[in-house]
């Protein structure tokens, strides 16, 4: 019996793939209709049929709200995260609980993971008429700005094809393995410019030795070729209400002609200067039936969409600064991406990294490739090979104060396990909550929750002795587990990131763009929560040496008491200057009074008048950062 094959699967928001090793090569498989690439639309028609791919599509018109297409804008998004993308789909979009995303069709409602499955096993058949045999385990490519939660629900629309899905992949990595397998590469830096029907993504990556390491990545998951379809579809409904008076952008059947119109136009406007697009009977008024018909040029749609070629620039240039490059370093630069035949997308590029694209790839079946190219090595057929990819984003933990604190920065390669030990925030604290988060924002309410767990059960002891190992693992797809861990006692606790929490409207990429836009907000904020921390571990050393001291003067001791009481209300009020102005008033009334003091500072506990970190555990070796007062003290009403 032969060894068992890993396919490849580029699933895409508009066109889905599937390849596979076969004697050293990776070999794209037709579908059943001879066709390199299948429509990913699913559809439910009057007789109970399910069809899948150009079926499906060729139904569209006449079966508008039972025929899915562009599904991968949903997967891994809850209900709130999707009003812009539920806006451009005539099919029924509703809440299916906890947030969750619900499509309506005529069968049942269906989760998006439900929809993508019914694709995957479109390309698991497809592959298994090809070999002759069944096929199990695949590698399926995402869009590299997806999130954990995007990537987990991914691999669950895999488990409900019947997949193994042994391995989640970056589709501009894909990408990379297609272009440089059995390439002399010593040393060649890459791009990889990859805008597909849904999404956009940038890489950039080296090659040495057969060794493809992703030095960054960037992007945003709300920029793709069905942007550019909508921009053609806006203007056609503008210009016949213009000229009829009549708003046919609401009307279901139409509105499928219309997308269906303007994705034929922009693949025409690829290689023609012009697009003739006619729909006949598109509409009734009371003078009998109307008809679209219009020409549109290429400079008209390279106007409608000029803002969505250039909202690719900045994730380029974010992504160069990322990897410490200039544009002009990059050897190569790949056009991956059916969007990416776009000729005015093709100019930005040239014009942001000073070249011409490489055109040694097939931009619809290079990130198959790829995949298949990975499934290869994980299956022992491709030797040699060494795949290292990134996090796109930040992850970390909220701490005192409300601060994210970073413990694996964005575009750190994976897989990768880091720990940091933290401390607790009260005397006498038996539990922490742990709020694990992603994003570049400075403040935790401005990133995305992952999720929340409890370490409770820790022994009673003063702040800022606990040692509790916060550790951050995340595997070769990128899918997060975290655990909390009592150092003293050993007791841990743990949490898989699972596809039950999602993003906001603003998503990952919104997360970055937030970042610089309000990034003095964010110092400010930051500089507030670091001077509350200071000030608040001044004021608890300070009482402790107060109730300790032995011969501290009457006068001294209300001089010192009354210096507190002014420190607190400043704290109250939350505000940098006031709160600065009471540390240095405490810190001079300290020094003041240091002789009566001295003796009764408890070991550990710093000087309120000093520079050390406040709280600072004397236990920590000299390879783990122990961040005190990080955690806020749990109520026992506490809801969890």
């Amino acid at each position: 019996m032969g060894k068992e094959k890993i396919i490849g699967i580029d699933l895409g928001t508009t066109n889905s793939c599937v390849a596979v090793m076969e004697g050293g090569e990776a070999i794209v498989i037709p579908n059943a209709e001879g066709a390199r690439t299948t429509p990913s639309v699913v559809a439910f028609t009057e007789k109970g049929e399910t069809l899948v791919g150009q079926v499906a599509k060729n139904q569209m018109i006449t079966n508008p709200v039972n025929t899915l297409r562009s599904v991968k804008r949903f997967i891994g998004r809850r209900y709130s995260e999707a009003e812009s993308e539920r806006g451009k789909v005539p099919y029924t979009v509703k809440s299916g609980g906890n947030n969750g995303i619900l499509i309506e069709t005529r069968e049942k409602d269906f989760r998006p993971e439900e929809i993508s499955a019914r694709v995957l096993m479109k390309m698991k058949q497809t592959a298994e008429d090809y070999l002759g045999s069944t096929v199990e385990k695949a590698v399926i490519t995402v869009p590299a700005y997806f999130n954990d939660e995007q990537r987990q629900a991914t691999k669950d629309a895999g488990k409900i094809a019947g997949l193994d899905v042994v391995r989640i992949i970056n589709e501009p990595t894909a990408a990379a393995l297609a272009y440089g397998l059995d390439k002399d590469k010593d040393g060649e830096v890459i791009a990889v410019y990859d805008l597909g029907g849904g999404t956009f993504d940038i890489s950039i990556l080296e090659l040495a030795d057969n060794v493809f390491e992703v030095k960054s990545t960037n992007g945003d998951t709300h920029l793709g070729g069905d942007d550019f379809d909508q921009a053609i579809v806006d203007w056609l409904v503008s210009e016949f209400k213009r000229e009829k008076s009549i708003d046919i952008g609401q009307d279901k059947m139409a509105q499928q002609r219309l997308n269906e119109a303007a994705e034929k136009a922009k693949i025409e406007l690829s290689n023609k200067e012009t697009a003739d697009i006619n729909l006949p009977f598109i509409t009734m008024d009371s003078s009998g039936p109307l008809h679209l018909t219009t020409t549109l040029t290429r400079a008209k749609f390279n106007q409608l969409t000029k803002d969505l070629v250039e909202r690719s620039v900045e994730p380029c240039k974010k992504a160069l600064a990322d990897a410490g490059i200039s544009a002009s370093e990059i050897d190569k630069v790949l056009l991956v991406g059916g969007s990416t035949r776009i000729p005015a997308v093709r100019e930005k590029v040239k014009e942001l990294f000073g070249k011409e694209a490489d055109k040694s790839v097939n931009p619809d079946e290079a990130v198959a490739i790829g995949a298949a190219v990975q499934g290869g090595v994980l299956a022992g057929d491709v030797t040699d090979v060494l795949l290292l990819d990134v996090t796109p984003l930040s992850l970390g933990i909220e701490t005192l104060g409300g601060v994210l604190t970073r413990i694996i920065p964005r575009n750190t390669t994976i897989p990768t396990k880091k720990s940091e030990v933290f401390s607790t925030a009260a005397d006498n604290q038996t539990a922490v909550d742990i709020h694990v988060l992603q994003g570049e924002r400075e403040m935790a309410k401005d990133n995305r929750t992952l999720g929340r767990f409890q370490l409770a059960d820790i022994p009673s002891a003063p702040r800022g002795t606990p040692q509790i190992e916060v550790t951050f693992d995340i595997d070769a797809n990128g899918i997060v587990n975290v655990s909390a861990k009592d150092l003293k006692t050993n007791k841990e606790q743990k949490i898989r990131i699972e596809a039950s929490s999602g993003l906001s409207e603003s998503d990952i990429d919104q997360m970055v763009k937030d970042a610089e836009a309000h990034a003095e907000d964010d110092k400010k904020a930051k500089e507030a929560a670091t001077l509350y921390n200071e000030l608040d571990s001044a004021i608890y050393g300070l009482e402790k040496q107060i109730a300790d001291a032995k011969s501290l003067p009457d006068d001294a001791k209300a001089e010192l008491e009354a210096g507190i009481v002014k420190a607190k209300e400043a704290l109250a009020t939350r505000d940098a200057a006031q709160m600065s102005a009471a540390r240095t008033a405490l810190t001079e009334i300290v020094t003041k009074h240091a002789a009566h003091l001295q003796p009764s500072s408890p070991e550990g506990e710093p000087n309120p008048g000093s520079n050390a970190d406040a709280g600072q555990s004397s236990g920590s070796t000299t390879d783990e950062k122990v961040v005190d007062a990080e955690f806020e003290e749990l109520k026992d009403d506490k809801n969890q």
